[in-house]
């Protein structure tokens, strides 16, 4: 970016911006995890593309603040940035861990399942 990224957007939209994407995508990761009930596998995939979606769109926010930073721009500390931060960073570990789970519960599905046949 050309112009100072400070000056473009207000540090608190930028930090609102990061924390209401990434309550999205935590949301929506909710709703991938309560698809394991009932073996939609698929549809939790699907749910966890969407929340990857909210996730990138908070993180470009994250990112376009410190590189304007690392660029020379003065950017003020904010206690909320930070705070946008922490969330961020907790809700893309939510995301591996459910990623995980999916993973592994599709696995026994299928493992079940095999078994069943064999029965």
């Amino acid at each position: 970016m050309s112009e100072n990224f400070a000056e473009k957007k207000d540090i608190n939209e930028v930090s609102m911006q990061i924390i209401l994407n990434a309550g999205d995508a935590r949301m929506i990761i909710n709703e991938a995890l309560s698809c394991i009930t009932s073996s939609d596998f698929e549809e939790a995939d699907t749910k966890l593309k969407e929340a990857k979606k909210k996730i990138s769109l908070a993180h470009s926010a994250q990112t376009e603040t410190i590189q304007g930073e690392a660029r020379g721009e003065k950017i003020d500390f904010s206690l909320l940035f930070a705070h946008a931060q922490d969330t961020l960073m907790t809700i893309m570990s939510e995301w591996n861990t459910a990623k995980q789970l999916i993973q592994l519960f599709k696995a026994y599905d299928e493992r079940l399942q095999k078994l069943e046949k064999n029965m």
